[in-house]
C-alpha cells in the first residue's frame, strides 16, 4: 500500500472532532479536486510502498507516543474491553484504491482500534470500520476543462457513484461531508440527498472550503445558519484553526 504520511494529531472534521488520532494517509487518488488540500496524495503522488505489518506497527508505536506523552491517544467514552480506544483514521488521497485496506482495517480493529475511513464514495471495499466517512464530490470540485480536460472528463466520470454510496451507507456506522463554496453546491446537495431518502439528514455535514481562517471564517457566517434551517450540521474545520494548513496536520 502506498502511504505518504503516518501521523498523530486531533480529528478535525465531523462528529469525532477533538479525538487524539493516528492517521495514515494512502498516497493515490481517483478523483482531481481543483481545490485539494493534499495535492501530494492525489495530483502528485508521493510516499513508499508499504506492507500491512510496518504500517501496523508505525501506527502502533505512535499510539504508544501518545499515551507515554500524556496527551492521551484513547478517547473518554469510548469504551472497550480494555477500556477507551484508541483511534486511528485510514484517509488519503483515496483509500479505498488498495486493496490491502481489507486486511489493515481488519489488523486495527483487532487490536482494538476504532478505525475511521475517510473515503470519497467512488469505490467498495468490505473493510472493517466503525465509522465511514463519506465526503461526495460536487459538480463545481472538478478541475477546469480548458486546464486539465482529461482529468475534467474523468473526475466528472468518476466523482458519482450511487451504488457505493448505498453499499457504504448500508453497512456502516457513517457521516456524509460535503465541502460547500457557494449557495449552488448547497443546493446540489439537496438534489444529492433527493437521490438517497434514506440518508439520515442529521448525519449530513456541510463544511467550509478553504485553507486559511479567514476563508472558512466568512463562509461559515453564512453557511451555519443555512444548515441550522436545513436540519443539518456544520462542520467547522478545526485542524486548520489549530494548526494551519500543511501535511502531518
Amino acid at each position: 500500500m502506498r502511504v505518504c504520511e503516518i501521523f498523530c494529531s486531533r480529528q478535525g472534521e465531523g462528529r469525532l472532532s477533538g479525538t487524539p488520532s493516528v492517521f495514515v494517509r494512502a498516497s493515490g487518488c481517483n478523483l482531481r479536486c481543483r481545490w485539494c488540500d493534499t495535492p501530494y496524495a492525489s495530483w502528485s503522488p508521493e510516499g513508499e510502498d508499504l506492507a500491512v505489518e510496518e504500517i501496523v506497527e508505525r501506527v502502533e508505536g505512535l499510539a504508544a507516543k501518545l499515551d507515554a506523552s500524556g496527551g492521551p491517544s484513547r478517547a473518554a467514552g469510548e469504551a472497550s474491553s480494555g477500556g477507551p480506544r484508541r483511534h486511528v483514521v485510514l484517509t488519503g488521497g483515496e483509500p479505498m484504491l488498495f486493496a490491502e485496506l481489507v486486511p489493515l482495517s481488519e489488523s486495527l480493529r483487532r487490536r482494538g482500534y476504532h478505525v475511521t475511513i475517510e473515503t470519497a464514495g467512488t469505490l467498495f471495499l468490505p473493510v472493517a470500520c466503525d465509522l465511514m466517512s463519506i465526503s461526495p464530490k460536487t459538480a463545481g470540485s472538478a478541475p477546469a476543462a480548458d486546464a486539465d480536460p482529461r482529468w475534467h472528463a474523468r473526475h466528472e466520470r468518476s466523482r458519482h457513484a450511487p451504488e457505493v454510496i448505498r453499499r457504504l451507507i448500508a453497512g456502516y456506522d457513517y457521516q456524509l461531508k460535503f465541502v460547500i463554496e457557494g449557495l449552488d453546491d448547497c443546493d446540489e446537495v439537496e438534489r444529492w440527498l433527493a437521490e438517497f431518502p434514506e440518508v439520515d439528514r442529521r448525519r449530513v455535514m456541510l463544511m467550509p472550503e478553504g485553507t486559511e481562517p479567514a476563508a472558512l471564517s466568512a463562509r461559515a457566517k453564512w453557511l451555519a445558519p443555512h444548515c441550522h434551517a436545513r436540519g443539518l450540521t456544520f462542520c467547522p474545520r478545526h485542524h486548520i484553526e489549530w494548526f494551519g494548513a500543511g501535511r502531518g496536520k
